[in-house]
């Protein structure tokens, strides 16, 4: 075990520089972003059927940011299922699903679901329709059509992996839309949301096409929140429209169409119910006592690992104890456990590793220790990060529920901001912060260490970027901020929990891979 006090002054003086700044209302987003215009031009046909062509890509972009009845499907409550989503102007008695081992969709098996009035666009009600197919073989070619508005759509194909040895890519924030504001090098004025919108979406079909060319092994992603830029607080109409804009472009990533992505509610995505209503989760925990208008936490299953995923947006943590333990009776036996979650509560960025980001962590670290978590896997910083071993230091600190909304986002950040001009708050927030003990700081391969690992991913669009914290905080053992897309493979098998951190565009690690093994 390691002293939790080496660094103390080091990370006193981080901490307190990051308030400051806090406590004055500086952010620390950059300059910098991913200008899908400086993209180098493509011909191919592959190109553009895999969205990868810019110019193609604004040549139909009126069509993509209007498609609001596209399918998002997510991973089932085990490997043997999988759950779809989508829109639909029409209200249908049950909404449909149907699946086949052969292209042509001979002796195809079909599977309904419900259909719900959703999200009012510009007037006009679409349903949300969900449905869950069961029944699927590990390691299996399948093909499925969905039917929308009584049409049945083109067959897609779908590839099951193996439950005892199976990848998954990792992302952060994709947060389309997020470049509203900057300059792109083709234009003159800058991006309005819309143009933002089809920026941001171009970028993230650019990086999912090129994790699953160079890591084709990949069966599912997990996203820990912010899918879409326009949290829609005001709820207008233009809004509305405004980040369901944005959903059409996240969900029109040719790769979705294939992989089943098990996305979290990012604070950007908490306060309209658009993200309920576009993506079929399963085992929504429903019993949460303050849920965000976008949905519950949820978990499922995939082979020997069990996945809980948090609504951090919930500042009651109570039910996050609550769906963790739920999960781990359901799921007792399951030899990995891991959290995804929006928010950091062990990063390294400037605007929220040591700020709004860690409301959670005097609370959250004690859980985590107590139901046997393995790895947490984390978002809403935009950098890159990875922690040493963590536990917690087993003394009672305070939860600040004083700052905290239960069940709201992006409020936490203003009134921690005002919080942190009072020096006495200020203070007992930087020692109640220092809650944790380093357990293990070995690097490469680990064998049945003691601790939690934290991740905190960059962004996977480039969409926004943020500054690291300038002092690096004792926990963490290596952060980076190349200003560039990255994305996460992560392999589970029986025994052992890899990650490895790549330049989405040219596939070069960023970072050496980190492993533990369960002997």
């Amino acid at each position: 075990m390691y002293s939790l006090h080496r660094n103390k002054k080091a990370l006193a003086a981080s901490i307190a520089a990051v308030l400051c700044m806090a406590s004055v209302g500086v952010f620390a987003a950059t300059e910098h972003w991913n200008d899908a215009s400086l993209t180098p031009q493509m011909t191919t046909r592959t190109a553009v059927s895999n969205n990868t062509d810019w110019q193609q890509w604004k040549a139909h972009w009126d069509e993509v940011k209007s498609n609001y009845e596209q399918v998002s499907i997510a991973p089932g409550a085990d490997a043997s299922k999988l759950n779809f989503g989508w829109y639909s102007k029409d209200k249908a008695d049950q909404s449909k699903v149907r699946i086949s081992k052969n292209e042509d969709m001979s002796d195809a098996k079909t599977f309904k679901g419900s259909s719900k009035a959703g999200t009012v666009i510009e007037g006009v009600t679409y349903y949300s329709n969900k449905v869950t197919v069961k029944g699927l073989k590990p390691n299996t070619t399948y093909w499925y059509q969905v039917e929308i508005d009584g049409q049945w759509q083109a067959a897609q194909k779908i590839v099951t992996g193996a439950p005892h040895d199976f990848s998954f890519m990792y992302v952060g924030d994709p947060q389309i839309g997020a470049s509203k504001g900057q300059t792109p090098s083709d234009g003159n004025a800058k991006q309005n949301a819309e143009i933002a919108a089809r920026n941001d979406a171009y970028n993230w079909n650019k990086t999912l096409n090129s994790a699953l060319a160079q890591h084709p092994e990949i069966d599912f992603l997990v996203s820990p929140g912010d899918q879409i830029n326009e949290p829609a607080e005001d709820q207008s109409a233009a809004k509305i429209l405004e980040q369901e804009t944005e959903y059409a472009g996240y969900l029109s990533a040719a790769a979705l169409r294939n992989l089943p992505e098990a996305s979290s509610i990012g604070n950007h995505d908490s306060m309209t119910t658009g993200y309920q209503n576009h993506f079929n989760v399963p085992n929504p925990f429903t019993d949460e006592t303050n849920p965000t208008k976008a949905g519950h936490g949820y978990y499922y299953t995939y082979g020997n690992a069990l996945f809980i995923v948090i609504n951090a947006n919930n500042y009651n943590v109570a039910d996050h104890q609550k769906l963790i333990e739920k999960a781990i009776k359901a799921h007792p036996d399951t030899k990995w456990r891991v959290v995804v979650m929006h928010q950091d509560i062990y990063g390294s960025g400037l605007d929220h590793s040591d700020s709004d980001g860690i409301l959670l962590r005097t609370q959250l670290t004690p859980i985590y220790d107590a139901n046997k978590i393995d790895v947490v896997l984390q978002g809403h910083d935009h950098t890159y990060a990875r922690t040493y071993q963590l536990s917690s230091d087993g003394k009672q600190h305070a939860t600040f529920d004083e700052v905290k909304v239960p069940g709201q986002s992006g409020q936490s950040h203003k009134l921690l901001s005002t919080a942190l001009k009072n020096k006495d708050f200020k203070a007992n927030y930087e020692s109640q912060n220092i809650c944790y003990t380093i357990e293990d700081m070995s690097q490469g391969v680990l064998h049945n260490p003691k601790g939690v690992f934290y991740m905190s991913s960059n962004s996977a669009t480039g969409s926004k970027f943020y500054n690291l914290i300038p002092q690096q905080q004792d926990y963490i053992a290596a952060r980076s901020q190349t200003w560039r897309p990255t994305y996460s493979v992560v392999r589970i098998t029986d025994n052992a929990f890899t990650i490895t951190t790549y330049d989405a565009e040219t596939g070069t690690p960023i970072d050496s891979a980190y492993s533990i093994v369960k002997d």
